[in-house]
């Protein structure tokens, strides 16, 4: 029997020898790897779970407490702190507000003394008889300064406050026996030049606005346009003119005839201590007293002023002390914030409407 007319059994046989020889020799993924194949290195075994450890619930609940007190712990101060830091500010404003100094430091050396007028002159603001007088006062009770000298920048305001400062001026002058200067920067009018009269001499800049010699009460009428809106004022008074210049009523010729009596006494006022305050000097013209203004260099022809000079000049040449010290009494921090915070919406705009017009 030749080779290929073998039984199939003895060909299968001879066939699986074969087969399981190639596979042995022949490398595959599947079996074991090859030289070059990376090796596999089995799982370490992970250390036991906490949940396994005995006690883990008790140690879990300890690190929770602890984590609480101390984040309590950490509000607590943070709370402390918040409440001194409130506590300090709150001391250092009163302290700032009880020690509202007048001049920066107490100065015993000859020096030229100076107030500066600033801004309108009324009660509550930085231009205000309280303040002004109060400067004053120190200015001249201090042995240092040989002269005080007034630094004015002002459009007016009250001749009530004005009045005041200059019976001050007049007052202190006479009883310290030191001169007194007024220096203008930009203008000098109305109530400004109320107090300036009171000084020995006004030194002004040529360009300077001084004079306005006069006096106003401003105010507004709606009776037209509520009119015409169809809208009607019920006021009621007890006295006939308790309601005088109410910007809603009508005016009537009484009391217009009484307010420009009221103002022309007033002007009468100030024609006086203009007169008083520059004597001889004053060439008078119609137009002098009539609420115009000036120049500088025209109050000076006019005797309204007297020289252009400037602080600096006034201290050199004039008061002989170069050295200057300003007595100006100003808001603190502690007061600008409390301004700042006491401001309230639309103030300004009621007190507009309702207040009685001012006199200036």
């Amino acid at each position: 029997m030749t080779e290929n007319n073998r039984p199939d059994s003895e060909n299968q046989s001879f066939d699986a020898e074969n087969a399981s020889k190639i596979r042995s020799n022949m490398p595959s993924d599947q079996s074991k790897p090859g030289p070059d194949a990376p090796e596999i290195v089995a799982p370490k075994k992970s250390k036991a779970d906490p949940i396994d450890t005995p006690g883990w619930e008790r140690n879990t609940l300890e690190r929770l407490a602890f984590a609480s007190l101390n984040e309590q712990k950490a509000t607590r101060r943070w709370k402390a702190f918040v409440r001194m830091s409130w506590l300090l500010f709150f001391v250092v404003l009163v302290w700032m507000a009880l020690h509202r100094g007048t001049p920066a430091t107490s100065a015993s050396a000859p020096h030229t003394a100076v107030v500066e007028i600033k801004g309108e002159i009324a009660a509550g603001s930085d231009a205000s008889a309280e303040f002004i007088n109060a400067a004053l006062k120190a200015a001249f009770e201090d042995d240092g300064a040989k002269a005080v000298v007034l630094l004015i920048n002002s459009p007016g305001g009250s001749p009530v406050q004005a009045g005041m400062m200059n019976d001050e001026i007049r007052r202190l002058k006479a009883k310290h026996k030191k001169p007194v200067y007024a220096v203008v920067e930009e203008t000098c009018a109305s109530a400004a030049y109320y107090i300036a009269v009171a000084a020995d001499q006004i030194f002004v800049d040529k360009a300077s606005i001084v004079g306005s010699i006069g006096v106003l009460m401003d105010g507004f009428g709606f009776t037209g346009l509520m009119d015409k809106l169809g809208v009607e004022r019920r006021l009621l008074t007890a006295g006939e003119n308790k309601g005088f210049l109410d910007p809603f009523s009508k005016q009537t010729d009484k009391q217009r005839e009484f307010a420009l009596t009221m103002l022309n006494q007033i002007h009468q006022q100030f024609i006086s201590v203009v007169k008083a305050g520059r004597g001889v000097r004053l060439k008078e013209t119609p137009e002098m007293f009539s609420g115009l203004f000036w120049t500088g260099q025209q109050a000076i022809e006019l005797g309204l002023a007297d020289k252009l000079g400037t602080l600096e000049y006034v201290a050199r040449e004039v008061v002989k002390q170069e050295d200057i010290v300003d007595y100006t009494r100003r808001d603190n921090v502690a007061e600008r914030l409390a301004k700042k915070f006491g401001a309230a919406v639309g103030e300004g705009a009621i007190k507009a409407v309702r207040a009685l017009p001012a006199i200036r």
